[in-house]
């Protein structure tokens, strides 16, 4: 699958902490965002390294870093961007998705 920047799309800052975390891993990794079931309000994302990717995961390069997202989490994922944010009271990568109607409170859960 080619990348389609209106489908998901990463901010600088994700791609730039997605780089400096994978030039420390003892291979070349790619971030894997993905969407479980579970969590609080009924879906939960999830971010892994992965060396290899799948047929059907959608590859985003940008600023050195790659993302994955997988065919299935891409359909809850339609139009989303993935950030990372460094705040006083942490950092976290956060998807900021138009299609989740409802979200716990730690944002790492939603409903649809």
């Amino acid at each position: 699958m080619t990348t389609d920047a209106t489908t998901f799309s990463v901010t600088p800052s994700a791609a730039k902490r997605i780089a400096f975390l994978a030039s420390r891993e003892p291979k070349p990794v790619m971030m894997r965002v993905a969407v479980l079931g579970g969590g609080c309000s009924g879906f939960q994302y999830n971010f892994s390294f992965e060396e290899a990717r799948n047929d059907d995961d959608l590859v985003i390069e940008r600023d050195g870093a790659a993302v994955l997202v997988d065919a299935t989490s891409l359909e809850f994922l339609k139009g989303s961007q993935l950030d990372y944010v460094e705040e006083m009271v942490g950092a976290a990568f956060q998807v900021k998705n138009p299609n989740a109607t409802s979200s716990c409170g730690c944002g790492n859960s939603f409903s649809v």
